[in-house]
């Protein structure tokens, strides 16, 4: 009855709109009109049908907007996943599966809700990681570089942020008894993840060896320290990510060959063991796959020294490490055993990192591998009781540009149509007579080309170069090449354009439209009530 009713609004709609587009004033008003029944509307094709079943999708959502409807929140987070960064890489997944690439869908691209995020730091037209996740999870927007203190709190400055603290919500959640878990493929003190668990005037605070003078003597402590001393309910339960270096001494060293960064003697991962007895602590993909989730409720998994692999490297990687939708799987099996329900961030921080390398492949391999995470989350938890946002800190400046025809490899030379429409065989040069690709930057380190074999995180590594190159001979689709830049920079640039924002579940249209970044969380704290909750159980 439904659709056959939604098919009949659609006739009716579009009638209506045929007749006003077309109609002409001059016409003779006695002039029959022609009869609709000349139209075949049984034809329908793909694309109508689609669009019938997003409106269907949609209105099924404004069922879910009751104070408190969501028992559980996974916000995803791509760091640095701007809305060309999402475009590539659907038509990047499409391509992988033999499509086009332009019809592909990723995850949550189907979700029947999006909106914008507007991602300005209250200093800076062109935000940081530090600031914008801050106003995610704490509903406050701040400065650059700032992490869970409010605009007031001068960056770097421990004591300015007295009484500029802020609640975040994975804080609330504990309050209110849920489990909670944070997941990022960066180091776990970095930016992103830190805001949700932390308070630092300085992000780049994340152990005790950057410590100012000042800090110290005002009562800051690092982020890393914060994180294993989270003193609210009884403790994050799930925590994975990079990041090892920064929880041991300079004087150790950990399963890489890697010495610690902390000078204060303080070892944080015995600290965390001797705290959580039952718990577990892993640094590799076998103690990954020995944890049993259905008896362990406390994990710590520190995979890397520093940020975990990019995807495409991880096969090179000899400790090895698990994928961001392993980690994301295994999380919510341990984390969907309390009846209270549970707060999960996962962040997937290396798109960030492979764009500031001026590295798309990397950047759109990595955003296909969160967008898995994403399908493991939709396919494991029940959408009527949990809420699911994706969307990102900021953008950067990579574009696509050129006119590739239709099914062009996205990181291909630039392809493009003759006059009548159809694919030419030969790319086409611009007026430097050197072919380009449809993928670039606006400024960065620019050209350079490491083949296939390149492995690992190569943006300061020689040479590179920005401006135009001969391209025609150079295998620009291979993992080791970045893109050309405009602007010669030591590192790719974010950029202040608004980013996505994606939702399923109870009071996923509170996000539709263009919002403040903080807006996020008020979104979340209605859908689950933390607020409420919180003070309840205290």
């Amino acid at each position: 009855m439904m659709k056959s009713t939604i098919k009949l609004l659609s006739i009716a709609v579009t009638t209506a709109l045929l007749s006003g587009c077309f109609g002409d004033d001059d016409k003779n008003e006695s002039e029959p009109t022609p009869a609709v029944s000349t139209i075949d509307w049984t034809k329908t094709n793909e694309w109508f049908e689609a669009g019938e079943q997003n409106v269907l999708t949609a209105k099924e959502t404004q069922e879910l907007l009751e104070k408190g409807a969501a028992k559980n929140v996974i916000l995803f987070v791509g760091d640095g996943m701007s809305v060309s960064t999402v475009t590539a890489a659907r038509i990047f997944a499409g391509q992988q599966n033999g499509q086009t690439g332009e019809e592909y869908q990723l995850s949550f691209e189907k979700f029947p809700v999006a909106g914008f995020s507007k991602t300005y730091n209250t200093n800076q037209q062109t935000p940081d990681s530090a600031g914008t996740m801050t106003a995610m999870v704490s509903g406050v927007k701040t400065k650059a570089g700032v992490i869970g203190y409010g605009e007031k709190a001068l960056r770097a400055d421990c004591a300015s942020g007295s009484g500029q603290e802020l609640v975040t919500s994975i804080e609330l959640a504990e309050m209110a008894g849920k489990s909670t878990g944070v997941l990022s493929t960066a180091r776990i003190t970095h930016a992103t993840p830190a805001a949700t668990y932390s308070k630092s005037p300085e992000r780049n605070w994340e152990s005790d060896n950057n410590l100012t003078d000042e800090a110290k003597a005002n009562g800051c402590t690092d982020i890393a320290s914060q994180l294993v001393n989270f003193s609210y309910g009884d403790g994050i339960d799930v925590v994975m990510g990079g990041g090892r270096r920064h929880f041991f001494p300079s004087s150790v060293i950990d399963e890489e060959g890697k010495s610690g960064k902390r000078k204060d003697g303080q070892n944080l991962i015995d600290e965390w063991r001797a705290k959580y007895t039952n718990g577990i602590y892993v640094y590799d993909q076998t103690g990954f796959d020995a944890i049993d989730a259905a008896s362990v409720n406390k994990v710590f998994g520190l995979f890397n020294s520093s940020h975990m692999e990019y995807e495409v490297d991880r096969a090179n990687d000899i400790a090895g490490e698990p994928s961001l939708s392993e980690m994301t799987q295994k999380s919510l099996d341990i984390l969907s055993k309390n009846d209270k329900g549970f707060f999960l961030m996962v962040e997937s921080g290396r798109i960030d990192h492979g764009h500031h390398a001026g590295n798309a492949y990397r950047v759109l391999q990595d955003t296909v591998e969160f967008d898995r995470a994403i399908q493991v989350a939709v396919n494991s938890v029940d959408l009527s009781e949990t809420l699911i946002i994706v969307t990102a800190d900021h953008g950067h400046v990579f574009t696509m540009a050129g006119y590739p025809t239709r099914g062009n490899p996205i990181l291909g030379l630039v392809k493009t149509n003759d006059s009548a429409g159809h694919a030419e065989d030969e790319h086409v040069l611009a007026k430097d007579d050197m072919p380009y690709t449809t993928v670039g930057y606006r400024n960065g380190l620019g050209f350079a080309d490491y083949g296939d074999t390149s492995t690992g995180d190569q943006r300061y590594s020689d040479p590179h170069a920005a401006g135009r190159y001969e391209l025609s001979d150079v295998a620009v689709e291979s993992h080791g090449f970045h893109q050309e830049a405009l602007v010669p920079l030591s590192s790719e640039t974010h950029s202040g354009e608004d980013v996505g924002i994606y939702a399923i579940g109870p009071g996923a249209q509170l996000l539709r439209g263009t919002h403040e970044q903080s807006n996020i969380f008020h979104a979340i704290n209605h859908a689950a009530d933390l607020v409420a909750k919180a003070e309840a159980s205290q």
